[in-house]
């Protein structure tokens, strides 16, 4: 396998990498842009993991065999820069110091465009040196990102190699710019735009993708002949790209696709970004050395100053001042000259001690991890997993959170972490840890409060989200591949402690665990991806003191469709005031965005530092606050097939919440009536449906009360509504709002009308289910309307259904008021047919006559066949009055069943009434087993009497 991926890597670099490699070294300008969704193998294919080096260590090598193979013929000088792109601000990798408020400044220089200020530029002379300013560079990004909780899949990444070539024989300096750029998850940028979200616009997460989108697309336009404004100055990304995109530059943009199939939309959007690419037009130049040409201008400016000496030489002593003068000039350039030819050796030097420094760091850790535990870093992002190592070194006690003044103390930084965050003991070859009052440590997915004895590979979570493999004393480590231990691994244990997992999630959609439905897999990777963003996100909250908890749920989890069809399963973040109970239901996307916007929040005013501003924001900018709408809190089934033989329905319907939750019982009625709204009788029973076909159907839903609300018991001033939709019904309905009561009195009555039954509605009456929704209310919530556009109503206010069929109706009534206009040309048709008639009677009286003369002879049988003919219609009515009968008595018998169901016991009853309920409801039982059998037996009996008499008349007649 691992052959497979090198040979992935190298014909990578040769399809692409050698092609910015030869750019570079005629002298113009390169980039390398890689774009797509995360975990499509934009960093794979950029840096690379392991041995399977990328496009950028790859580069670099293949750049210095080449500096050193024309060496000969000129002297080539290799600049290194690295840099990170988060929330608009830009942060030095190389920099030593600490990461300033704000990040570095953009700013523009009318000749060379726009430019990073104090963005350190580290000479190298081998390979060696970029892989160590590399893995220096990625130490910093981890470090940043652990602090202002952040992942690299968020933020860009820039590398800048500055390649200045000098031909000494041809006195030319070619200079040349190889960009190598990371772009963050493209996914960012489709779930912003998919969400009602006012807020979205100001994510700057999405900002620099999305200008980049926009600045490709206004190029892709100027190239087909448009006049169009580009907007590069909307994004920090697209300002330092301004010669890369439409400029100066040879650019190179790799799109990379994820093959699974959830991703398809997303993969669409990938390769209309590239399409869009593709057609941009740059105009690349090779560069000149801005220090060649000042050194051009110096040394001219030298020979007119020594021309101008000679003759003033010869002038004499007058001019002796102004000879003075000018040989000092001479003497200023000459010695600016060798500054700027010493420039390079003199960073060179500086460079070589920064690495001399590294190494001894490097080696010292090596030499460390050989000799004593330690504690290793894993993030989301592979890149920047197992960078950062903390030692727990000699015996005896070692603290670790955010100090760090004392010689025993591991300094760490991110959400949750306090100053003093839990203690690591070593003694006797065993380290434990024991978290301090008030600290969150979790070991192996379950949070510990006391001393907890660590074993080898044991996982830490501390704070929030700051994720660490133990690794123990060398002679506890096997072979073991630590590289399962990833992050994934991480939410998934916690997960599982908390009670999900993929193999108890099948279990109960009824799946076997070892074949996973897809839609389920899904939901379970989204769920741990989620994770630990909604803990960052209470965490914030917390330290910020929103007052709001943010809680994963599944949606659709035990629900169903009308016909009892699972739905589709989806994740979405339930967010609840603590103090005035009001509850919030974001989707997946919404929350992610505005987890965006709290880290933006949370840096200004928390990781800011005392000067940060800590103003309240208005509440139309706040990410922690949104306007109340109603919830959907789960929905009940009414199934309508006693509508088909019209048979009135009474039941008592448990409202199931998204994850199987009881939220009320409903009782609900289904009666079918006439157009007035009269009950029917028992005559109006039907045995086939289909005697429907072609005939009025009336029919009332009643929603009469709804006890339990788990909404309401939780705060009393909530409401509900609930809403339904029948068939072809355009718009849902719904029941007015009722507040403040946990049992509810609803007393709702709707009729529906279909004037023609089709064969439609008449299927839809026998396999579907009325679906009732209940929703719940707050206090500042908009009550749910029935929206009537598209509605047609009968006389008596009935709502009409099965429009198709209704149509039809309307236009026989409407077309009947057209008959007289087409009666006259009957008319001219009846004289006709009058004329044929007279023929066909004279023929007609022929063949009456032959028909009497044959028709004695097959009287007697006829009149037999006949009276066997009438058997089966005399045993179909008997059969039928049967069957009414039974279904009357069944009626009955689910009016005592539903005594049963409300029949309970009152919570202040003492021992004696909960003896007395318990007599009353055996005779209750015992009354509706009577009622019940006494409707089997009567059944069974007329059946058998039918049958009798069928086999008693056919005997009489064989």
């Amino acid at each position: 396998m691992v052959c497979l991926f090198l040979k992935r890597q190298a014909s990578v670099f040769l399809d692409l990498g050698q092609g910015i490699l030869d750019n570079a070294l005629q002298g113009y300008n390169a980039t390398l842009l890689a774009y797509g969704q995360t975990g499509s193998g934009k960093s794979y294919s950029m840096v690379g993991y392991g041995p399977n080096k990328g496009l950028i260590p790859t580069l670099c090598q293949r750049l210095f065999q080449s500096i050193r193979s024309m060496q000969d013929s000129r002297q080539c000088q290799v600049f290194f820069s690295m840099l990170e792109i988060y929330n608009e601000q830009v942060v030095d990798l190389l920099s030593k110091s600490s990461r300033s408020a704000g990040g570095l400044r953009v700013r523009e220089d009318q000749q060379t465009g726009f430019y990073v200020e104090g963005l350190r530029r580290v000479p190298c002379d081998s390979a060696l040196q970029v892989e160590q300013l590399m893995e220096q560079g990625t130490r910093t990004r981890t470090t940043a990102a652990t602090h202002i909780n952040n992942s690299s899949s968020r933020s860009h990444m820039l590398i800048i190699v500055q390649l200045k070539q000098i031909f000494s024989k041809e006195c030319i300096t070619k200079q040349s710019n190889i960009y190598l750029v990371d772009l963050a998850g493209s996914e960012r940028q489709r779930s912003s735009g998919s969400e009602g979200d006012r807020l979205k616009e100001g994510t700057a997460i999405n900002l620099s993708l999305t200008t980049l989108g926009n600045v490709i697309s206004a190029l892709a336009d100027m190239a087909l002949g448009k006049k169009i404004y580009i907007p590069y100055r909307d994004s920090v990304l697209t300002k330092l790209l301004q010669s890369a995109l439409g400029g100066n530059s040879r650019t190179v943009m790799i799109a990379t696709l994820s093959p699974a199939d959830i991703c398809y939309e997303e993969s669409l959007s990938t390769l209309r970004y590239a399409e869009r690419a593709k057609k941009i037009q740059n105009k690349a130049v090779v560069n000149e050395s801005p220090t060649e040409r000042l050194v051009k201008e110096l040394k001219a400016e030298n020979a007119k100053l020594l021309l101008r000496l000679s003759r003033l030489g010869q002038e004499g002593r007058k001019a002796e001042d102004e000879s003075k003068e000018l040989r000092r000039l001479l003497t200023h350039n000459e010695l600016q000259i060798r500054a700027i030819q010493t420039l390079w050796e003199q960073h060179l030097q500086e460079a070589l001690k920064d690495w001399e420094t590294q190494y001894a760091t490097i080696t010292q850790e090596r030499r460390m991890m050989q000799m004593y535990p330690y504690i290793m870093n894993v993030n989301e992002d592979a890149q920047l997993s197992s960078v950062v190592k903390l030692f727990i070194q000699e015996e005896g006690e070692w603290d670790i959170g955010l100090a760090d003044n004392s010689p025993r103390a591991l300094s760490i930084r991110g959400l949750g972490i306090q100053e003093k965050h839990a203690v690591f003991s070593n003694q006797q070859r065993r380290v434990s840890i024991t978290p301090v009052s008030g600290a969150k440590v979790i070991v192996n997915g379950l949070q510990v409060s006391k001393r907890t004895e660590l074993q080898h590979l044991d996982r830490l979570v501390l704070g929030s989200n700051s994720t660490y493999l133990f690794i123990g004393f060398p002679s506890e480590r096997s072979a073991e591949d630590w590289s399962r231990y990833d992050y994934d691994y991480f939410q998934s244990e916690l997960a599982a402690a908390e009670g999900f997992h993929i193999q108890s999630l099948c279990d109960d959609q009824g799946h076997r665990p070892h074949q996973p439905d897809p839609s389920l897999l899904a939901v379970f990777y989204d769920y741990i991806k989620l994770m630990p963003m909604v803990t960052e996100a209470n965490q914030m909250s917390a330290e910020l003191k929103k007052g709001v908890e943010f809680k994963l749920e599944i949606k659709n989890l035990a629900m169903s469709d009308s016909k009892g069809h699972d739905l589709e399963k989806d994740i979405a973040v339930k967010v609840t005031s603590v103090e005035s109970k009001q509850v919030w239901m974001w989707s997946k996307a919404k929350f992610i965005n505005r987890k965006f916007l709290m880290e933006e929040v949370y840096q200004q005013q928390v990781a800011g530092g005392e000067g940060a501003d800590r103003a309240p924001l208005p509440r139309d900018r706040d990410p922690f606050w949104d306007p109340l709408e109603p919830l959907h809190l789960g929905s009940a089934h009414l199934w309508l097939q006693s509508l088909a033989f019209r048979i009135p329905l009474e039941e008592q319907v448990e409202m199931v919440g998204p994850e199987g939750t009881e939220e009320a019982i409903l009782q609900a009625q289904l009666v079918p009536c006439s157009p007035a709204g009269l009950a029917l009788g028992e005559d109006d029973i039907l045995i086939d449906p289909s005697e429907l076909l072609g005939k009025r159907l009336d029919f009332q839903l009643v929603l009469d009360q709804c006890c339990g609300l788990r909404w309401v018991k939780e705060a009393r001033n909530r409401g509900v509504q609930i809403g339904f939709q029948v068939f072809d019904c355009p718009q849902p309905l719904y029941t007015p709002a009722v507040w403040h009561n946990v049992n509810p009195l609803l007393d709702h009555r709707v009729q529906f009308t279909a004037l023609r039954t089709s064969q439609d509605l008449l299927n839809y009456l026998q396999s579907n289910a009325l679906v009732l929704e209940l929703w719940g209310l707050q206090e500042g919530c908009s009550e749910l309307l029935s929206n009537m556009d598209g509605m047609k109503m009968t006389q008596e206010d009935s709502v009409i259904i099965d429009k198709i069929s209704a149509s039809e109706h309307l236009t026989a009534e409407t077309g009947s008021s057209d008959l007289s206009s087409s009666l006259r040309a009957l008319h001219q048709d009846l004289d006709k047919l009058r004329n044929a008639n007279a023929a066909l009677k004279k023929e007609n009286s022929a063949l009456r006559e032959q028909l009497n003369s044959s028709r004695n002879g097959v009287e007697n049988n006829r009149g037999r066949q006949e009276r066997r003919g009438s058997l089966r219609p005399s045993c179909d009515a008997e059969f039928a009055k049967a069957l009414k009968v039974f279904y009357h008595s069944m009626t009955s018998v689910r009016g005592q069943l539903q005594r049963l169901r409300r029949h309970k016991p009152s919570e202040e009853e003492d021992l004696l009434g909960l003896r007395l309920f318990v007599d009353e409801h055996t005779f209750l039982l015992k009354d509706f087993s009577e009622q019940l059998e006494q409707c089997v037996s009567t059944l069974k009996h007329d059946v058998a009497a039918i049958v009798r008499r069928k086999r008693e008349k056919s005997g009489v007649w064989s």
